[in-house]
């Protein structure tokens, strides 16, 4: 009827599908799609003092039906103890945080000056400006007593560690109660807005003038922070200047142009003829 190599081949056949049916998936725990498990790590990144619970949770609010077990198996597991990030702390303080910096200008004869801003973060709106050509921890610490007496000193204050913030300036802004946030080293970026601001400083104002001396110096700043408070409109304020500006309807009258900085910018306003 059949030849011998013909029951063999049935046999082995038979054990191919044998073995097919022996292995065949069981019913188990469902896989957890390519979406969802970057949904788990997505979460777990942008909240690092989220458990597997929390995280559990909050899907199960978004309507996504996986195991506890299967969002800790995929989450991220920080190695550190989870911490906020500078951008969730500066906004988090936005009203009560100032951020100090300093920075370097030349003089006519070549000689050093040093200049010491303070800027109020919510506002981008300079608080305290002051020139030397001699920076020390002493006379940094007077600046922050100058620049908010009695009761006006704000809860924070982010600066970077220059030498010029000595044990002096330490112990006056804790008498002032107010408690100093350190930038990592040579790290610029963590104090962006006060960076900035020296930026614009440069940018619209000390790179188009010569300073002869001190006074002239402190001058000149005292008419461009005069401007940039009450007249520069910002990206970040929705265009709208540290001071806030009424918007002037044309009903006030014609458009007039005034100088700002010794004719380096100009304002605008509305005015009855």
């Amino acid at each position: 009827m059949v030849q011998p190599e013909t029951v063999i081949a049935w046999h082995r056949k038979g054990f191919r599908l044998y073995w097919s049916w022996k292995s065949r998936p069981r019913p188990g725990r469902p896989l957890v799609s390519t979406e969802v498990r970057a949904l788990i790590r997505q979460m777990s990144i942008a909240n690092p003092s989220w458990g597997a619970p929390r995280i559990h949770g909050e899907l199960g609010k978004l309507g996504i039906q996986v195991s506890e077990t299967s969002v800790a198996k995929y989450m991220v597991h920080h190695r550190r103890p989870p911490s906020q990030t500078w951008r969730t702390f500066l906004n988090n303080h936005v009203k009560d945080l100032v951020a100090a910096d300093s920075f370097v200008v030349p003089t006519a004869t070549f000689r050093l000056l040093f200049v010491f801003v303070i800027l109020a973060r919510d506002r981008r709106r300079p608080v305290h400006v002051a020139v030397t050509s001699h920076p020390t921890a002493e006379w940094t610490a007077r600046q922050l007593l100058q620049a908010f007496p009695w009761d006006t000193a704000p809860r924070f204050l982010l600066r970077d560690r220059d030498g010029n913030y000595g044990n002096v300036f330490q112990e006056t802004a804790a008498r002032l109660a107010i408690q100093e946030v350190l930038c990592a080293p040579r790290s610029p970026w963590q104090n962006a807005y006060a960076e900035r601001l020296i930026g614009s400083i440069r940018r619209e104002c000390l790179d188009h003038v010569v300073v002869l001396h001190e006074s002239g110096l402190r001058r000149v700043l005292r008419s461009y922070f005069d401007y940039y408070a009450r007249w520069r409109t910002h990206l970040s304020l929705h265009k709208d200047a540290p001071v806030p500006r009424a918007v002037q309807p044309a009903e006030l009258g014609r458009v007039i142009e005034l100088r700002e900085v010794g004719g380096l910018h100009h304002r605008y306003e509305r005015r009855v003829a």
